[in-house]
């Protein structure tokens, strides 16, 4: 029956694999379950109802993908559009929390409308082939960021911006971690050079494990306060009665003294960064798991895009920010997952995580890290596929300005915004610009108009 549904022989898998590829999305994930309480807490949000929120949003969005469009692509609120979400609409802008969530429902119903009427599958398919590949290479190395990043082996400094944690200071709490984290990339690596099946999630078990062992041992030492959690799993169970606190509160809005221009200001924001950030990680997986056609277009587009807009339409109504298509969905695919049954799984596990939630958070973000540094290396093998002959110039200099960007800028969209731009501009200028089509023109305008506006 499942083979019926999902077409497994057709797309060359199997149910095992399928369902290792969707355990191992979800682990890449679960790191959301606790992120994004705390972050959108800061804008006086309920961390639980939060929680709940994010796990139905995760599961509807996700099922929808892996049953409308038969995709292994996973959905959760998206990192980025959290924080603008907390501290700019709420913290700097000083609008409530349910005004926020209007925003975001308004945002998703647009979403939905572009959709329906193909202007999405439209800027899909504009988009030159060598740009799409350089989304993948540059979400390969922005995910690589991220995940050294979150497990603290790359931190902030102020003469170099970053630079490489110093693992003598506080070696048990933060020193420790990005050492496992290290180790577990190591150890990912051999496993997935040994052709080991499930190295990815394997990789992140065992990375976790050596965490558990290290805080047995006293090498890793519990400090709540600095961000430092016990690794070793709970079994409490989660207060239910809480989605309550923010179910349906975006319809529950007060006008007075809000602005509605900046109101509309703030919908497209989050519609802007949403349509790209979610382009750009179709665009980047699809081109990795070898999804597009002969002339770069993804004929799955429109049930995708119809699941993102979908989830993000719920989320806002159950009490999250913008649920979008998560790039570490690449994660589940680098396993083998290729049909929607990787995304029903993970859809079902965080149906599932809503019971267990204190277990999955425990698992901290040095044992995730080495997953998407090894996703990231396997989406950068992408480059190979760009022409950087000098005849091909005007073409491999915006794919180079698009993958220098994301990581950069810390953003798949701003990438995507600078590779549009600078490919139409180089075209033009050096005379060519009867190859560029109409709609990137139209798609070059716009952006340059958001960074003078927006």
């Amino acid at each position: 029956m499942l083979n019926k549904v999902f077409h497994l022989t057709e797309n060359h898998t199997t149910v095992k694999t399928e369902c290792i590829a969707g355990v191992t999305t979800f682990m890449t994930m679960a790191y959301i379950l606790a992120v994004n309480p705390n972050i959108l807490s800061a804008a006086g949000m309920d961390p639980t109802a939060v929680l709940l929120a994010t796990c139905l949003a995760s599961f509807l969005g996700t099922m929808c993908m892996g049953m409308m469009a038969n995709l292994p692509f996973a959905l959760s609120a998206g990192m980025g559009l959290n924080a603008f979400f907390a501290y700019t609409v709420v913290g700097n802008m000083g609008y409530p929390w349910q005004v926020a969530l209007l925003a975001v429902l308004v945002e998703g119903v647009i979403f939905l409308v572009l959709s329906l009427t193909n202007v999405r599958e439209a800027l899909f398919n504009v988009i030159p082939i060598s740009l799409k590949q350089a989304v993948s290479v540059g979400i390969g190395v922005y995910i690589a960021f991220i995940g050294l990043q979150n497990a603290g082996v790359v931190v902030n400094n102020d003469s170099t911006l970053v630079s490489l944690v110093s693992f003598t200071d506080h070696f048990r709490t933060s020193g420790i971690c990005a050492l496992l984290a290290i180790i577990g990339i190591f150890l990912t690596a051999v496993l997935y050079l040994k052709h080991v099946k499930g190295s990815i999630l394997i990789g992140i078990l065992g990375t976790w494990i050596l965490g558990i062992l290290c805080q047995l041992t006293g090498l890793y030492q519990v400090d709540a306060e600095a961000g430092y959690n016990s690794l070793i799993p709970t079994f409490a169970m989660t207060d239910f009665s809480k989605l309550g606190e923010t179910f349906g509160q975006c319809f529950r809005v007060d006008f007075d003294g809000i602005s509605i221009v900046n109101f509309i200001v703030v919908i497209f924001s989050f519609l802007f960064v949403d349509i790209f950030d979610t382009l750009g990680t179709l665009v980047g997986v699809c081109t990795k798991a070898d999804m597009l056609d002969k002339d770069g277009k993804f004929a799955k587009i429109k049930p995708a895009l119809l699941a993102d807009s979908i989830a993000t339409s719920a989320g806002a109504i159950l009490g999250t920010s913008t649920t979008t298509t998560f790039v570490e969905s690449s994660a589940g695919v680098a396993v083998g997952g290729r049909t929607g049954l990787t995304a029903v799984v993970t859809a079902v596990l965080f149906l599932v995580s809503m019971l267990f939630a204190p277990i999955f958070i425990a698992i901290p973000s040095f044992a995730t890290a080495p997953a998407l540094v090894i996703v990231g290396f396997l989406m950068f093998t992408t480059i190979t596929e760009i022409k950087f002959s000098e005849k091909d110039y005007v073409k491999a200099i915006p794919a180079y300005l698009c993958i220098l960007a994301m990581p950069l800028f810390y953003s798949i969209s701003e990438g995507i915004s600078i590779g549009v731009i600078s490919y139409t501009l180089l075209h033009l200028i050096c005379g060519r610009g009867k190859e560029v089509k109409p709609l990137m023109y139209i798609l070059t305008v716009l952006f340059i108009l958001k960074y003078i506006f927006l």
